[in-house]
């Protein structure tokens, strides 16, 4: 199952990061969980990974989170995300939703 993470770190730790080897700490956080896609913005003030993973299960969560927590004391929203095939598969559930309450 996709999600969708949202990791925010604070301004001290990403110039900590920064200063300390260019954040080759997020290079290797990366490379070790292989991500769809990682984009990186500024969101609030704050440096953020906007990242896509594939999780086989919820329990995965914290394996991707702590590298995160520990290295650059970020903060982190999980939410599950579908590519358009997922929808489509969902399209059963939805109808019958719309029947059953819209």
């Amino acid at each position: 199952m996709r999600f969708l993470m949202k990791i925010s770190f604070p301004v001290e730790a990403g110039n900590a990061a920064a200063k300390k080897d260019g954040f080759k700490v997020v290079d290797t956080i990366l490379g070790q969980q292989k991500p769809e896609a990682a984009y990186f913005v500024a969101i609030g003030g704050r440096r953020t990974c906007l990242m896509i993973i594939d999780l086989v299960s919820a329990s995965d969560i914290p394996r991707i989170a702590e590298p995160w927590f520990l290295a650059l004391h970020a903060s982190i929203e999980v939410m599950p995300a579908m590519v358009a095939e997922d929808l489509r598969n969902a399209a059963p559930a939805i109808e019958q939703a719309v029947n059953d309450f819209g």
